[in-house]
């Protein structure tokens, strides 16, 4: 009698400790996807500011087309992008045309001083800064569920609550690559 008690509690024991490490990793993934809506959600804020932030540069450099051409390219692909290698890629191409713009900007001192662009241009600051924030979130979500997915025990449950290792989040950006140059 007091053995099959003990089975049974141990039995117990192991039965909440599966669904214990089953419900930490289904948590994990679904903190993941919650992560990356979130960059999601910035980007989709960023898209949103760049017409704006186009038409007032418009306004002062009509004649820069091929830079507004390849900002409005760049957002239409940002909108349409699904999946973490999609997204990010577009996120990268996105924010090249967003440097390019800026770079045509910086030669119209009418339109750096107007308040209209400069509201914009801190908006579209604020909201990289978020995009950051939301990509190191979504990384480090993206870590957890990783590591909980190669590391044993949690590793044996994986496979059964169909949850694998996921994509971190990486823009593909050659200029953050250099090194910046100083000139004196």
């Amino acid at each position: 009698m007091s053995t099959t008690i003990i089975v049974l509690v141990v039995l117990a024991i192991i039965a909440l400790f599966v669904i214990s490490l089953y419900n930490r990793l289904v948590r994990m993934n679904v903190g993941v996807d919650e992560a990356f809506a979130q960059i999601e959600v910035q980007l989709k804020r960023r898209s949103d500011l760049i017409p704006n932030l186009v038409e007032t540069v418009k306004g002062y450099a009509s004649h820069e087309s091929a830079t507004f051409e390849k900002v409005v390219a760049a957002r239409a692909k940002a909108t349409t992008a699904s999946g973490v290698a999609d997204v990010a890629a577009a996120d990268g191409m996105l924010t090249q045309a967003l440097r390019g713009l800026l770079a045509v900007a910086e030669a119209y001192p009418d339109l750096k001083a107007s308040t209209n662009f400069l509201a914009l241009q801190e908006e579209l600051s604020t909201t990289e800064n978020k995009v950051s924030f939301a990509r190191q979130y979504y990384n480090d979500n993206v870590r957890s569920l990783n590591t909980a997915v190669k590391t044993i025990p949690t590793s044996l449950f994986a496979g059964l609550a169909k949850i694998t290792a996921r994509p971190f989040y990486e823009v593909e950006d050659p200029q953050s690559r250099q090194a910046p140059t100083v000139k004196f």
